[in-house]
């Protein structure tokens, strides 16, 4: 029988991805404070914002930095639960090593 291991392990799995739901929690909070810092700089800016301006900033801000974030969790996702360790390179044996 093969051991379990990384994501496969029911108990690491949970753990890990309660860890990616938390770090994902935190940062869309920080992601909500990055759109009013977005908002209250364009209104000293500009002075009132057209509602449709107001949405796509909010937006455009908040979906940008939570793509980031998720892409940064994952990474930690993956290198906490030991998939990087897995990763079987098959073509170490065909580049030369010298130059």
């Amino acid at each position: 029988m093969t051991r379990k291991q990384a994501l496969d392990d029911p108990q690491i799995a949970a753990t890990a991805w309660g860890r990616f739901r938390r770090i994902m929690a935190w940062m869309a909070a920080g992601g909500a404070a990055c759109v009013g810092a977005a908002l209250l700089f364009l209104y000293w800016w500009t002075g009132s914002l057209p509602i449709h301006m107001a949405i796509a900033t909010t937006l455009g801000v908040w979906l940008t930095f939570m793509l980031g974030t998720g892409l940064m969790a994952l990474v930690f996702l993956s290198s906490g639960t030991g998939h990087d360790e897995q990763v079987i390179d098959r073509a170490k044996d065909e580049v030369p090593l010298d130059d």
